[in-house]
């Protein structure tokens, strides 16, 4: 089944974070990265983009009765807060700030990818709309929509880890966000099922 296959790859990131929570520098023995480092801006925007993934999938949970929706829900909650939580322990043991003056995915080079109006503030996020929209609907319309949305997360958040893996230079980090990709691509084909079996789609 494929869920139990994502559910796995989900549980080997989190063992991977569980290893390295302790980590100050990685794999750079005393070098600690600095504030405009790849390494502290992908902390930074991921620990965000994760915390909005963690209210979706609270607010879905209390829209539906259906396990499947509701298992896979709690499943990235409980994933992306640990993650989340790791990024923000990072920051504090490198002692960098938490928030930038710089623009969301400047360490990437790409700032001003998203218009940051309404609440979006990176590529994949939800509007402030679309999550008042969610927390509105109910049963099978909620789920679709749920499901629509974190596949657009995903996709931006696929992205974002894929520029980390490829600049950022602390080994554990790189790690993380390595795994990060694999679970979600995963958890994209999932999601696509899911809204086939619906009769819906994901959107373009």
């Amino acid at each position: 089944m494929r869920y139990a296959g994502v559910a796995v790859a989900a549980a080997g990131v989190l063992v991977a974070a569980g290893a390295i929570s302790y980590s100050v520098a990685g794999d750079n023995g005393s070098e600690v990265p600095s504030a405009a480092s790849a390494d502290a801006g992908f902390a930074r925007d991921m620990a965000v983009h994760h915390q909005q993934a963690v209210e979706m999938s609270y607010i879905v949970r209390d829209r539906t009765k259906d396990e499947e929706v509701r298992r896979l829900a709690y499943d990235i909650a409980q994933t992306q807060a640990n993650q989340r939580g790791m990024l923000i322990g990072w920051l504090d043991l490198w002692k960098l700030p938490k928030v930038s003056s710089d623009e969301p995915m400047a360490w990437m080079d790409m700032a001003g990818m998203a218009s940051g109006e309404d609440g979006a503030l990176m590529p994949g996020m939800a509007t402030d709309a679309e999550m008042k929209k969610l927390g509105e609907l109910n049963g099978r319309q909620a789920e679709i929509f749920y499901l629509q949305l974190m596949t657009d997360h995903h996709r931006g958040g696929v992205h974002m880890a894929e520029g980390c893996a490829d600049k950022c230079t602390v080994g554990v980090e790189k790690r993380l966000a390595q795994g990060m990709v694999e679970a979600q691509q995963s958890e994209i084909e999932l999601m696509a099922d899911m809204l086939t079996a619906r009769g819906a789609a994901p959107r373009p």
